[in-house]
């Protein structure tokens, strides 16, 4: 059996496609997420978690930035 690569054992970064340039990501939530944090994509079309590096890539039909969609949803009881 030929060896493996080492990239192949750790998969490639989770990609979240969402509909405004200013996101919050939590890794998850529960035992395996981070702590809650807000990102701000700027000039750009996406920007990546320092904590899990999830990244958040806007979407071809994107939202006002004044219409407020979480993209780290949590259940009232998380706040």
């Amino acid at each position: 059996m030929p060896p493996r690569h080492p990239d192949a054992l750790i998969p490639p970064p989770e990609d979240v496609v969402v509909s405004t340039k200013r996101v919050a990501c939590d890794g998850g939530g529960g035992a395996l997420g981070h702590p809650l944090v807000y990102m701000d994509m700027g000039a750009d079309d996406f920007v990546e978690c320092g904590y899990c590096d999830r990244r958040f890539v806007l979407s071809a039909h994107p939202h006002d930035e004044n219409e407020y969609l979480s993209p780290a949803a949590r259940a009232s009881e998380a706040h």
